[in-house]
């Protein structure tokens, strides 16, 4: 393998793994590394946390990330499946269109932001603006989500099973946000209806796929009290 994709200590393959230690490595050693190992089987990559930007834009392919990431981890993901096994930086998932990216622990500021579809699981808690303008992507935090959670959103459902902060789903304007606590304040344009038994069913197979307990009873569900909340 030529130096520049990095040392054989750096890039080890197993029977059903490829491991690459991100360690003092640029994103650019790291991002051709990622491209030569993708396929079939997963990649994990350690010590990537001084990293911005890590799998960016990728189409298939599954990553385990270990340990804590840096910012705009998946930004642009295309359809890979990325899983961080510890707190992720800001910006999380950024105009994510397809694939999965599931965070063991918590987010930063700005998780799932100007996301067009796919699917972002939190683990822990999510910072402030996480979906803001989320245009199509499902959002699941287990844990709390903080201030303008939501804001802008146009499409898409984003799912806190935890509290919410300030202003929660501000200026909604087209997509489904579901609570299982309270907020601090509820956002402008909004208004709280019972969930359907088709939200009850949405909610329980979203839950059951990512293994979340979560009381569906307490759930309840905000929708925009008008799709053109600024000519009113």
């Amino acid at each position: 393998m030529p130096d520049s994709l990095g040392s054989a200590a750096g890039f080890q393959e197993g029977n059903t793994m490829t491991a690459i230690n991100a360690k003092s490595k640029k994103l650019k050693v790291l991002s051709s590394l990622l491209k030569e190992s993708l396929g079939e089987e997963p990649v994990e990559v350690t010590n990537s946390k001084h990293l911005n930007g890590v799998a960016a834009g990728y189409k298939h392919g599954e990553l385990i990330i270990k340990g804590d990431a840096g910012d705009y981890l998946g930004v642009l993901n295309a359809g890979a499946t990325i899983n961080l096994t510890g707190n992720a930086g800001k910006y999380i998932a950024d105009n994510m269109t397809a694939g999965t990216i599931i965070v063991d622990k918590d987010a930063g500021l700005g998780a799932g932001m100007y996301c067009y579809g796919g699917n972002l699981v939190v683990r822990g808690d999510a910072g402030d603006f996480t979906g803001t303008m989320n245009k199509g992507a499902t959002i699941l935090v287990v844990g709390d989500i903080g201030a303008e959670a939501g804001t802008y959103m146009l499409a898409g459902d984003l799912v806190v099973v935890g509290n919410a902060g300030e202003n929660f789903a501000n200026y909604l304007i087209r997509g489904n946000v579901f609570i299982g606590g309270d907020w601090e304040t509820l956002g402008n344009n909004t208004h709280v209806v019972p969930l359907s038994e088709e939200d009850i069913e949405q909610l329980r197979a979203l839950f059951e796929t990512y293994e979340v307990e979560a009381p569906l009873a307490e759930f309840k569900k905000i929708v925009a009290a008008s799709e053109k909340p600024f000519y009113q």
